[in-house]
């Protein structure tokens, strides 16, 4: 099986580039990922401050990606259908609080939460362990991406970008089991990986979840050309048609029109039956996946629509 390291491979610019390893649809590869932080905080006594990251913290350099991977047969106007097939976390992740981010930012109550700190979560057997709390691991990958349009490239960054092509999405729901769909705007499609979380809370509040390191292996698919305005995310059960963008209110409400488009236009659903069942129907759900408040960092909302409903 081809692999991809980390070491050498990792960038903050997801755009069109030489590719590092290169697969055919349907072949399994493993890309291994750095953590957001780029792996230089592995203890509490490290806060994620100028102090541990130096100048990397005023350029903004988080969520290293690993890549790119070119894909044959992809070309602009495809889809890039990416099964997450497996994702191998590291024996323990970090999860940071920095200064000024979070709803206890300014809090008195609870000054000691301001940040900066860090703790350390140790990752053990599908199980997360902070002090003598432990909870079931979730792994995902936070940031996914293939290269945008030229035109569309100077946004793509591995903190802040964020757009149909994917980027810093920070959705659990793309995670080993489930199908990642991005459109596809260069040849190859070239392919980005990183900031891969052991667990994160809806929302991702105060800016991080369990930052760690990964092993994670992909399977690629070139699908027919299909619009797709915006990343979507394939489960056993249920299409889910993410948005990033500022108000809440505003994203939702645009991947819902999207919702009611893959109902009407690919389904062949009578469009007054499609609203309405998108209004009543109990496993139609809307997620915030992340929310916090960071620079020009949109929020990450998701409609779920059952399968079922094309059937």
């Amino acid at each position: 099986m081809q692999r991809l390291t980390r070491e050498g491979n990792t960038t903050y610019d997801l755009v069109a580039a030489e590719p590092r390893l290169v697969v055919d649809p349907g072949e399994e590869f493993v890309v291994e990922t750095e953590d957001a932080m780029g792996g230089v905080i592995t203890r509490e006594d490290q806060p994620p401050d100028a102090s541990s990251f130096g100048p990397a913290l005023a350029a903004d350099e988080f969520n290293p990606c690993t890549g790119p991977v070119a894909v044959r047969g992809a070309s602009p106007g495809d889809v890039l259908a990416i099964d997450i097939v497996d994702i191998a976390l590291a024996p323990s992740g970090v999860a940071c609080v920095f200064e000024g981010v979070g709803p206890l930012a300014d809090s008195f109550q609870y000054a000691d939460c301001r940040g900066p700190f860090t703790r350390v979560i140790e990752q053990r057997d599908g199980v997360g362990s902070l002090g003598d709390v432990s909870f079931a691991l979730q792994p995902h990958i936070g940031t996914i991406a293939v290269a945008p349009a030229r035109g569309l490239s100077a946004g793509a960054d591995a903190n802040y970008g964020q757009g149909a092509w994917g980027g810093n999405l920070d959705c659990r729901l793309i995670a080993p089991g489930n199908r990642l769909l991005l459109p596809v705007a260069v040849e190859g499609a070239q392919l980005y990986v990183g900031d891969v979380h052991g667990a994160m809370a809806d929302g991702e509040l105060f800016g991080t979840g369990v930052e760690t390191r990964a092993e994670v292996t992909l399977r690629c698919s070139v699908l027919p050309a299909t619009p797709l305005p915006f990343a979507r995310v394939q489960t056993p059960t249920h299409l889910v048609f993410l948005n990033s963008t500022r108000p809440l209110e505003a994203g939702i409400d645009e991947a819902f029109r999207w919702a009611m488009d893959w109902l009407v236009e690919e389904v062949g659903m009578a469009a007054r039956d499609a609203y309405v069942l998108l209004g009543i129907h109990p496993e139609v759900r809307i997620d915030v996946f992340q929310m916090v408040r960071l620079g020009r960092l949109a929020a990450t909302v998701g409609v779920s629509v059952p399968l079922e409903l094309a059937a």
